[in-house]
């Protein structure tokens, strides 16, 4: 009898509904403060919510107690508009001037020609004899027998481009970012990772159940039952840090100059250019300046100091010693930092607190380079 609230049906709909309340306020978020990485991110949790309604109302006994449902028909897949919108919420959150435009509604394009198709089915089934006797028409039948493979083949190549073209969007942030800031916005950075990480997990999952069902084994719906309940886990986690995440002042960064470009100078220039002599003088200012104590220190914030262009500054730096930026900086923290855990005046305060007077602001940043360029970790050094 519905509903049959049990192990499998709890679950899953306290998480829907928990789902869809984050996903609605990220709506209003995107809507009322006009972000639209917020819009494009509550899309995308109202949809994977949507999606496992199915199942939800399956654990809990509809398909047992209405035999005939027609509700198959109207829950129709959106897999094809997830891609994009995890495209497009990491572009949005790392582009600087990015606008909704019509040229973003082509990505959407296949998702609009698959529900079309479904609305067709219903059409077509719905006006055949018989219908209301039974669960599913004879298109419905048709194409689950014939068009299944094919159609999920689809969903999965469709969502594993877009996967691979977010990854290459973020990587390519990131190392624009170590290229002109000396510490790079380290939170933000770690949520948008982690929020490809864990649908593509979640891509990853589903392609090993449906070849595992598919060709080794038929799955219990038990054991499906997993999927449907980690996805959920997912989308109250990205509920949760989507709406605290602040990444509205990634795209103010100025990272609009490609670094190939910034890096490039023309032939007379890099000759005019002595290497030695300005990357010495760039470290004399650092040292008697103590620049490298700011936390936020950039690249044009260096070369307006220093009074060199910064296309010229990043060339000096890059070739003279073979760092970029982010590295290059953080190894006169990281010499701060040695200085300062050898005085003996300084055995009262904390490791972590030399690290902040340093100019490093995250703990995990400061433990990975020290260790990268010491050769051990900042409490061995100190012992």
């Amino acid at each position: 009898m519905f509903p049959n609230i049990n192990i499998y049906s709890a679950p899953l709909l306290i998480l829907v509904i928990q789902g869809l309340i984050f996903g609605a306020l990220l709506l209003n978020k995107g809507v009322s403060q006009r972000k639209v990485a917020h819009f494009f991110l509550a899309i995308l949790v109202l949809i994977t919510c949507y999606h496992r309604t199915t199942y939800t109302i399956g654990f809990m006994g509809w398909y047992d107690t209405f035999r005939n449902t027609k509700v198959n028909y109207y829950l129709i897949p959106l897999v094809l508009a997830v891609g994009p919108l995890i495209y497009f919420y990491i572009k949005s959150s790392v582009q600087k001037g990015f606008e909704f435009n019509k040229q973003i509604l082509i990505h959407f394009i296949p998702v609009f020609l698959y529900v079309a198709f479904k609305l067709v089915v219903v059409f077509y089934d719905s006006a055949q004899p018989g219908y209301e006797e039974v669960q599913n028409g004879p298109m419905y039948l048709w194409v689950i027998d014939h068009l299944t493979v094919p159609i999920t083949f689809i969903f999965f190549v469709h969502l594993f481009l877009y996967l691979l073209f977010s990854f290459k969007l973020y990587y390519a942030f990131r190392k624009g970012l170590n290229q002109e800031y000396s510490n790079t916005y380290q939170y933000e950075l770690r949520w948008l990772r982690n929020f490809l990480f864990v649908y593509s997990f979640l891509f990853a999952y589903d392609v090993i159940q449906s070849l595992t069902d598919s060709f080794i084994f038929q799955l219990h719906w038990t054991q499906e039952w997993w999927y449907q309940f980690f996805s959920l886990l997912i989308v109250i986690y990205v509920g949760v840090m989507g709406n605290f995440a602040k990444t509205e002042h990634l795209v103010q960064l100025d990272l609009d100059e490609p670094v190939s470009q910034r890096l490039s100078l023309k032939e007379g220039e890099q000759k005019a250019i002595k290497l030695t002599e300005d990357l010495e003088k760039v470290q004399s200012v650092l040292l008697e300046k103590k620049l490298y104590l700011d936390p936020n220190l950039s690249l044009s914030q260096l070369s307006r100091k220093m009074k060199i262009n910064s296309n010229q500054l990043s060339q000096i730096i890059n070739s003279g010693s073979g760092k970029n930026f982010n590295d290059f900086i953080n190894t006169f923290r990281v010499d701060e930092v040695k200085r300062l855990l050898k005085d003996e005046e300084k055995t009262h305060l904390s490791i972590l607190s030399i690290a902040y007077d340093s100019g490093f602001n995250s703990k995990a940043t400061f433990n990975r380079v020290f260790k990268r360029l010491v050769g051990q970790s900042p409490s061995e050094f100190r012992q």
